[in-house]
């Protein structure tokens, strides 16, 4: 070569250096540029090139020389076949340094060509190859539109296969793996579930048989490599990986360890709970006795943690202390459980106890909280796995739980007006992954508890003080919006719409508790004009059919108290509202072949059946709503007739079998006809038309056969 060899004085080297960016840029045939260019990757392999000079060997070649010896099949005579492939890797792996370069569109295309150099045999000469190709793909990931790009591109299965085949940097494969997981999770198992499957199955194959260290490292990696829950549940191969990562973890937590070991076991069993519940840890005695050591070891880490007082010291533990919350939360589950429970009696009156010592812990934790710490997630989870114990557990904790009712009301406040960017640690998700949880929706998590608390006199007392009901109407505003957002196609109901549910039923105890709040709050007002609209919206969606009871029952109720307020006035809204809630009460029952008789019974309408259960009391409470309302609005009974219910009840009335009707529902169908039958000559001449005063005496119904006989 027309060379010397690069000096070992810097000034010296980084002169030829120089040179030779200038022949590589002007050379005058193939045999300069390729010794130039020799010297060129010896200096970048040695790490002799800082930014700058990085930056001119990228002037002097661009991507269009790497490229030309990525495809070069002729290498120059006496080198091995992969010369011109292994400088032109080299050279990329350089420019990929910079951030900029690393997101070019002329290294992401290049992405299937590193994945195939990863999975080709590789001898002792082309191990620089494949670490080149480990930097691209490194410093890809790192990249805004990398992540997207390596999964589309097919290096998954690539970095998969890398790992199984344990070749050179097999190690550099399961980390890139580890972080393409990290930020394209669900992508990464939609698209190549198979070849992730069989990474998992090595993992915890390796786990279960290692008895030192490695047991440990691996607890930190798993993690990662647990999806939720279909991959696991539904294949022999994932349920196996699930039978070893339980023997493996029950190996770690029945033996003494110290906190270094224990934490990341604690870490991967909480993974594989948000993955798949507790369907991971087998029923029977050793599968329960395994469950309560997991919940006890969550509780005493939850304490040990919070009542410390030294600050830097719950810092260091938050994200052992988020996963034990997720613990905590599927103790609370088990323990409730009554059909095929994992827990005997004596097992869960145990776990109570030691959870809610620990829930007195986190209480102490929060009520250390500064103002400028909310942002922090581990709050989030703090609040969200209180929450859990709260929508549960009524009784115990009361006194602690109503003094910090204040902060958890200022708290939630704040999330929802800031739209706050506190965002989940990866277990602060607890169970649920679902996507429209928003970090800031606090409330969501808080809402069950406070509609057991409504219930109480000194809790709903402090709850109203703090301003709860304005928040909670300006909850209901925001989230009503984002259910009108979603998709109107059937599917399972989605944290919204059980968010709206859940403020639905704070607020029917509120009304029944509290009548004289209701009458004088304006948040109420806003509250009706909102009911009156979105009924009628919501009420053809029969897939929305619990929530639409929620807001008519709701509805109806409010309006007894503000029926003298304009928006009920006869308004085109409030008339739709009232059409809307006398047509889910008209139609919730049916008459239908009865199995026990020729005849037939009264039955619950094939349109209500599967929700019934959610609605029946619900069903009920709006029917005694709507007698009290009728004798208010005048306009009324003319809703009632233009839908044709009288019609249809008499019907409905006069061909069942007296025995099928129960008296509940006597009852109800009773109050709203003896007060429409007062309120309008009109519906009562129905009534009398269709053989009323008959089956009015048939069904005992004394009220309505005094009303319909009176002139």
């Amino acid at each position: 070569p027309p060379f010397p060899a690069m000096a070992s004085d810097s000034a010296d080297r980084h002169a030829t250096l120089k040179r030779c960016l200038g022949v590589l840029r002007d050379a005058r045939n193939d045999s300069e540029q390729f010794a130039a260019l020799l010297l060129v990757t010896k200096a970048v392999r040695a790490g002799e090139v800082d930014a700058k000079t990085r930056r001119q060997i990228f002037d002097s070649i661009g991507f269009t020389f790497p490229t030309r010896l990525l495809t070069s099949r002729q290498p120059p005579a006496g080198c091995p076949p992969h010369t011109f492939r292994a400088l032109g890797l080299t050279l990329l792996a350089c420019f990929c340094t910079d951030p900029e370069l690393a997101g070019h569109s002329q290294i992401l295309n290049k992405i299937p060509t590193f994945n195939d150099i990863l999975l080709s045999p590789c001898d002792p000469d082309s191990t620089t190859m494949v670490d080149d190709v480990y930097q691209c793909l490194s410093a890809v990931l790192a990249t805004s539109k990398g992540p997207r790009e390596l999964v589309t591109k097919g290096t998954v299965p690539a970095l998969c296969q890398a790992y199984l085949n344990g070749g050179h940097g097999s190690d550099r494969a399961l980390a890139l793996l580890v972080g393409l997981l990290a930020v394209a999770e669900a992508k990464c198992w939609q698209r190549d579930a198979p070849q992730l499957l069989a990474v998992l199955s090595k993992l915890s194959g390796d786990f279960l048989k290692a008895e030192d260290m490695t047991k440990f490292e691996l607890c930190e990696v798993l993690p990662h490599f647990i999806p939720v829950s279909p991959p696991l549940t539904e294949s022999s191969q994932g349920s196996e990986c699930l039978r070893r990562l339980y023997k493996g973890l029950a190996d770690i937590l029945g033996s003494k360890l110290s906190q270094s070991q224990r934490d990341p076991a604690l870490k991967l069993a909480a993974g594989l709970v948000q993955a798949c519940g507790a369907e991971w840890i087998p029923a029977g005695r050793a599968g329960s006795k395994f469950l309560a050591l997991l919940v006890n070891l969550a509780c005493v880490e939850v304490r040990l943690t919070l009542e410390e007082p030294d600050p830097m010291e719950v810092e260091g533990k938050k994200e052992v202390v988020t996963a034990c919350y997720v613990l905590m939360e599927m103790g609370i589950q088990e323990c409730l459980m009554e059909e095929n429970p994992r827990l005997e009696n004596a097992q869960k009156m145990q776990l109570m106890r030691i959870m809610e010592e620990a829930f007195g812990a986190v209480i102490f934790y929060l009520r250390q909280v500064k103002q400028e710490e909310l942002r922090d997630p581990f709050i989030f989870a703090s609040v969200r796995v209180l929450g859990a114990w709260m929508a549960e557990e009524t009784s115990s904790l009361k006194q602690e739980i109503c003094e910090l009712l204040p902060f958890l009301v200022d708290y939630a406040r704040k999330l929802l007006k800031e739209g706050s960017p506190a965002v989940s640690l990866p277990q602060a998700e607890l169970v649920s992954t679902e996507g429209s949880a928003l970090p800031q929706d606090a409330l969501r998590f808080l809402l069950p508890g406070f509609c057991h608390l409504t219930a109480e006199d000194r809790p709903r007392d402090i709850l109203i003080s703090e301003g709860a009901p304005a928040l909670l109407c300006e909850y209901f505003l925001q989230q009503w919006e984002v259910l009108t957002a979603e998709s109107t196609a059937p599917a399972p109901p989605t944290s919204t719409e059980m968010s709206l549910q859940t403020t639905c039923g704070v607020f029917l105890n509120l009304v029944v508790t509290a009548p004289e709040l209701v009458r004088r709050d304006k948040t109420f007002s806003s509250l009706m004009d909102v009911l009156l609209k979105s009924l009628p919206l919501l009420l053809p969606q029969k897939h929305h059919l619990v929530l639409s009871a929620n807001i008519a029952t709701l509805g109806l109720m409010m309006a007894r108290i503000l029926a003298g307020s304009a928006a009920l006035q006869g308004t085109q809204s409030a008339k739709e509202f009232f059409g809307a809630a006398i047509r889910f009460l008209s139609q919730a029952h049916t008459a239908q072949a009865d199995p026990g008789s020729d005849g037939l019974a009264v039955a619950v309408s094939p349109a209500y059946t599967s929700a019934w259960d959610d609605i029946r009391e619900l069903w009920f409470l709006g029917m005694q709503a709507l007698a009290g309302c009728i004798p208010l609005f005048p306009w009324l009974p003319h809703a009632a007739l233009q839908v044709r219910w009288l019609e249809g009840l008499s019907q409905l009335l006069s061909r069942v079998a007296p025995s099928s009707v129960d008296f509940e529902l006597i009852t109800a169908f009773q109050a709203v006809l003896v007060e429409l039958a007062r309120a309008s000559e009109q519906c009562r001449d129905v009534i009398l038309s269709h053989h009323g005063t008959d089956w009015a005496n048939l069904y005992g119904m004394a009220a309505l056969e005094q009303c319909l006989a009176e002139q």
